[in-house]
């Protein structure tokens, strides 16, 4: 597993535009080689260590040279968009860039999907793009594709390779592209002529792009104006985003939270950015966040919103998103700034360095929390409004997802494991239920929401951290888009675990469409699932069915203590809901299906308590929703 001190490391590097292997002073420097020979040689002084592909005939002469890597394993995907997720699992759970290999045409459409995800979530990644020969370049040539056209929303940056002589430079820029500033994907498409061409090796041990120059150190005078709000804010909250992570600046941001006593709350990309174990952090706030969590939001009158950027699932109806809050936000990308909500106290710059800067400054004027009133508030919501209780089911002689889940988190380690979701309930129910001690152990598909990308991005987080266990919480409908990867798991000797929560339906929709669409399940039931555990055995791994409560215990440890791939098939019902939930377009604080504690431990609307309270005594959330489909 790479250490905090590695990635650290890897960061000043990325900073400085330095390579994170030994840069020009490989073997391979001055040698004359091939093309190919020469990208094989880029990527090892670049220090990468796992490539993830599929060959082609446009790939053919790269994938000769990587025959002869002493370096580089190379991962087989059985299919190049699970060698993306793969790729971006990897790179979400070490910190290192995730590298991708695959030929032209469809084998280059096909990364697509992962490349848009990794670009949604600012993941580091190269990915290597095989293409027909420039003499027939525009030609509708046998597997030719635009993938530089095609990709050009969803890339950070892309190169065509034109000539050898750019190769070894292209290779840096692409590396220090991908990995500094907000980090994303970045495209290299090499012509199949390229790669047989002769030239002499010199690669580039630093690298300088006058017109890209990330901002790292945020405005001094911003810096001092965002303390001066923090020392006069009586509720002050933090909300937490991605980017915390990413700048690896989680003690910084535990160093404010503890020094002024201010609550945090984070995003889906934002979980581990605090340990789940300090009291100040309050979780996952937006359409399924907690209510407390929520009502933290719109209570407050200070939000220092860090390298998150507002999404419409954390903000719900933007016009009454923190109504009482002045707003400090801090990110790298100054898009971000403004583009959604505007901020008092603008500061573009890295989390890590920020965050250090106003912890240093608050320190200096021994500044100190105004009002300890506003963490006893928050404190009070939050033990009135649990996401779950253990004497509450929705369906109480089924299997409840969140017991599932929250036993799962109690019997991991917290400091040697790590959890990957697929899109959709189980998603959420994971993001709620499931505990994380530390940054990149929670490895889930936020800002497009792919369905296919945990179970691929688990065998990409086990490879980069053999020591971790890896577990990917995944649906019925998401392990299917993905499935075939089992095989690549089985080949190559990872032993990940997924655990389906198989409702037999296209569960998030489906809720949407019981909540909202009058119970018209257009499309969204899976009566034809597979069976998983014979699919499991097809594939050589280990698996097992589980039906009733009493199942749960002894199926998690099997699964767990399990050397093998191993799949466990957990059957909930089908009209299971997620809640807490804030309805698409509405106020974060009107929330449908808190538990409350003070009537009993039962689920209640924001809107018509009485009349919630009656209905939740069946025990059926869906009995919080009108005939009409709406809120009560």
């Amino acid at each position: 597993m790479t250490t905090l001190d590695e990635k650290l490391a890897m960061r000043k590097l990325a900073i400085e535009g330095r390579p994170f292997g030994l840069g020009n002073k490989t073997e391979h420097e001055g040698k004359t080689m091939t093309g190919a020979q020469a990208i094989i040689a880029s990527l090892e002084a670049e220090g990468v260590d796992t490539i993830f592909g599929y060959p082609g005939g446009q790939a053919i002469k790269i994938y000769d040279a990587l025959y002869d890597s002493k370096q580089i394993h190379h991962v087989l995907a059985r299919h190049e968009q699970g060698a993306t997720h793969m790729a971006d699992g990897y790179a979400r759970a070490t910190g290192k860039v995730g590298v991708v290999l695959v030929t032209s045409g469809p084998g280059a459409t096909n990364t697509v999907t992962g490349i848009a995800t990794a670009y949604m979530d600012s993941v580091p990644m190269v990915v290597i793009t095989g293409q027909v020969t420039r003499g027939v370049i525009g030609t509708d040539s046998f597997q030719e594709s635009d993938i530089v056209g095609i990709t050009m929303p969803v890339v950070k940056h892309s190169f065509l390779l034109q000539s050898t002589d750019d190769l070894t430079r292209t290779f840096r820029e692409a590396f220090y592209i991908a990995s500094t500033g907000r980090p994303g994907p970045v495209l290299i498409d090499i012509p199949s002529d390229l790669s047989g061409a002769e030239m002499v090796f010199h690669y580039p041990d630093k690298i300088s792009l006058p017109s890209y120059k990330p901002t790292y150190r945020g405005n001094a005078r911003q810096v001092k104006a965002a303390a001066e709000l923090i020392c006069q804010a009586k509720k002050p909250l933090i909300y937490a985003g991605g980017g915390i992570v990413t700048s690896h600046a989680c003690a910084e941001l535990t160093a404010l939270a503890e020094l002024m006593q201010i609550p945090v709350v984070t995003s889906l990309m934002g979980k581990g950015a605090m340990r789940c174990s300090n009291p100040l952090n309050l979780g996952p706030v937006g359409m399924h966040g907690s209510k407390y969590a929520n009502m933290a939001v719109t209570e407050c009158d200070l939000l220092i919103t860090v390298g998150a950027r507002f999404s419409d699932r954390v903000t719900g109806k933007v016009s009454e998103f923190a109504p009482h809050a002045k707003v400090i936000h801090i990110d790298i990308d100054p898009a971000e700034i403004g583009k959604i909500i505007n901020p008092d106290v603008p500061i573009v710059g890295d989390a890590k360095i920020v965050l250090g800067n106003l912890v240093d400054r608050l320190e200096k004027t021994e500044a100190k929390p105004i009002d300890a009133e506003w963490v006893a508030d928050v404190f009070s919501w939050r033990d009135r409004w649990p996401f779950y209780t253990s004497d509450f089911a929705d369906y109480p002689d089924a299997i409840a997802p969140e017991v599932v889940l929250h036993e799962l988190s109690e019997k991991l380690d917290p400091e040697a494991s790590i959890v990957t979701t697929e899109v959709g309930q189980h998603q959420m129910w994971a993001h709620q239920n499931i505990h994380r001690e530390h940054a990149r152990t929670f490895i889930s598909s936020g800002g497009l929401g792919t369905m296919g990308f945990g179970f691929p991005a688990a065998i990409g987080a086990k490879i980069g951290c053999p020591d971790d266990e890896v577990v990917c919480i995944a649906g019925d409908g998401s392990f299917q888009m993905n499935s075939q990867e089992m095989a690549t798991a089985a080949i190559n000797g990872v032993p990940v675990k997924v655990m389906v929560i198989d409702n037999r339906a296209l569960g998030m929709v489906h809720q949407w469409q019981s909540l909202f669409y009058n119970k018209r399940y257009s499309f969204t039931e899976l009566a034809d699932n597979p069976d998983f555990v014979k699919l499991a055995d097809a594939y050589g791994w280990k698996s097992r069915r589980i039906t009733k409560p009493e199942e749960i215990d002894s199926a998690l440890d099997e699964m767990l203590a399990s050397e093998e791939p191993y799949l466990l098939d957990v059957m909930i019902p089908r009209d299971q809901t997620v809640y807490p939930m804030v309805a698409p377009g509405a106020p974060i604080d009107d929330i449908i299906g808190a538990l409350d504690v003070t009537l009993g431990g039962v689920r209640v609307s924001e809107k018509g308590f009485g009349d919630a309270h009656e209905k939740g005594k069946g025990g059926h959330a869906a009995d919080l929703i009108d005939e009409k489909g709406g809120e009560e």
